[in-house]
Parts: C-alpha cells; structure tokens; sequence
C-alpha cells in the first residue's frame, strides 16, 4: 500500500503590502527644479508689447514716393490749356506720366493696335529732343533738367490720351479725326510750351521756338492714333 502523504497546510500573511519610499537624487546638494511655466499670456497684452504693428505703417503708395493728391492737382492743372499752374509742376515725378502713357497704349490697343514699346521709344526719342533744343535755345540762362522735362512731356500726354479714347468712337480716314487730332495736338502744344518757359525760366522770347519743337512731337503721337 502506498505510504499516506502529509502536505503541510499554507499561511497567507494578512498584512498589506508595503510601498518604498521614493529613491532619493544621487546628488542631495542640488536644488529642485520646477518646470511650471505658468498660464500662457494673453494675445491682447502679447500685441501690446510688439514694438511694431502693420497699423503703425505707412501706406504702400507712400513708401513708393506716389503722392496721388499730388498727381491729381497737376492732372488738373493740365485739364485746362488756358489756365496752367506751373508751380504745382515744380516738383517732377514720374508716376503720372507713366499712368498716362499707360492710358494711351490701352486705348490703342482696343483700336487693335499694338503700341505699348513704340510709345515708351518714341516718349524717350521726344524728351532727349525737347532736352536738347531747349538747352540749345535758352544756352546759359536756362535750368531744364532731364527728368523735368520728362515729367513735363509726360504730364502733357494727358490730351493724347483723351484723344486715343475718344478715336474709338469715330470712323478712321475721315476729315472728323483729322480735326480732333489737330485740336488735341494744339491742347497739348499749348500746356507743355507753358510749362517749359515758366519752369525753365528762359523769358518769352522763344516761346515761339518751344512751341514749334512740342507740336512736332505731339503730331508724332497723333500719327500712331490716326493710321
């Protein structure tokens, strides 16, 4: 028979499971660190202390030297051939003149010309001629400076601009375009004549000369509108 087998009976401790501590830094000399950063700032008060903001900055058109009042008094000064305010053109810029130019180059561009290079040649052409009688004419006593009479030239591109609009509405080859181009190129003539002898200072005496030069050019221009 076989031999009866004792097992000895099993104790559960009923005491509850210890936690350890815990470990301690290996280094107790060093401080604790705390990496609460606190609540995040407030987007009013983090725009507050931007040095700069886009409403402090000044408008594009001022940053590119365009003065649209500036361009505007001088359009309309241009407007009227028998009053010209020379001294509002004191000041040259280019901003205008290339508005204008623009201007004239679209409305021959509707007729179903392609003008746009010819226009910006012939304006160079034109103002190295204008510069060159001038200087020639006043010698000495007159001041007309280059990017002046650009400007000037330019300015007075306003009738032939007009005139190129107002071609779209009026049969090509008859007398009707021939006597519009001719009142516009006198338009023109006269405004830019008065702005030369009044900025440049050279007196009266070759305003005649002047004019004769300006209504060259300007039937130039009138040429690309009429053929």
């Amino acid at each position: 028979m076989a031999k009866p087998f004792s097992v000895p009976p099993v104790v559960f401790r009923s005491s509850a499971v210890q936690r350890r501590p815990p470990p301690r830094p290996a280094s107790p000399g060093l401080p604790f660190m705390s990496f609460d950063l606190g609540p995040a700032p407030s987007s009013s008060s983090f725009s507050a202390r931007v040095p700069g903001s886009f409403e402090d900055e000044p408008p594009l058109l001022e940053e590119l030297g365009i003065d649209t009042r500036q361009i505007w008094r001088k359009t309309s000064s241009i407007l009227n051939p028998l009053r010209v305010a020379a001294h509002l053109h004191d000041d040259a810029d280019l901003s205008g003149p290339f508005l204008f130019l623009m201007l004239f180059g679209l409305f021959q561009l509707l007729a179903g010309k392609l003008h746009f290079g010819v226009i910006l040649g012939w304006v160079t052409v034109a103002t190295l001629f204008l510069y060159a009688v001038f200087n020639l004419l006043a010698g000495r006593s007159g001041n007309l400076d280059l990017h002046r009479c650009l400007s000037l030239v330019g300015y007075c591109m306003l009738p032939m601009a007009i005139f190129s609009a107002a071609s779209l509405f009026v049969p090509r080859g008859g007398v009707t375009i021939f006597a519009m181009a001719a009142v516009f190129v006198l338009w023109s003539t006269r405004v830019c004549t008065a702005l030369l002898v009044a900025l440049a200072s050279c007196g009266d005496e070759l305003r005649g000369l002047v004019a004769y030069a300006c209504c060259l050019v300007y039937t130039v221009f009138s040429l690309l509108v009429i053929f």
